[in-house]
């Protein structure tokens, strides 16, 4: 994963409304963006536009599915941010030990 995406995925994650929605979408495997608005109490548009930032940073997979949007939580990416987050903190680690 490259700096971008860890980024990417760092400020979609670092809005409490979005965290609470990926949370939730974690939680329950899938959901629909009704299920999201009236669990979280925030207008269709917002929870449309916290979505479309957390699928643009890899983290949910929205489907049409009939009349409904499914929202579903991509493990993989997730997976990958942990990893390269260990990978920076031991980069760091090592640089230090350099430097003394």
């Amino acid at each position: 994963m490259d700096r971008k995406q860890i980024e990417r995925i760092s400020k979609a994650l670092g809005d409490q409304t979005r965290l609470k929605i990926y949370e939730t979408i974690a939680w329950r495997s899938d959901m629909t963006c009704g299920d999201i608005v009236n669990l979280q109490g925030v207008t269709p548009a917002t929870i449309s536009h916290h979505l479309k930032v957390l699928g643009e940073a890899g983290l949910i997979d929205c489907a049409k599915q009939g009349q409904f949007v499914h929202s579903r939580v991509v493990a993989a990416t997730i997976e990958g941010y942990t990893a390269a987050l260990r990978q920076l903190v031991r980069r760091g680690k090592k640089a230090r030990k350099k430097g003394h």
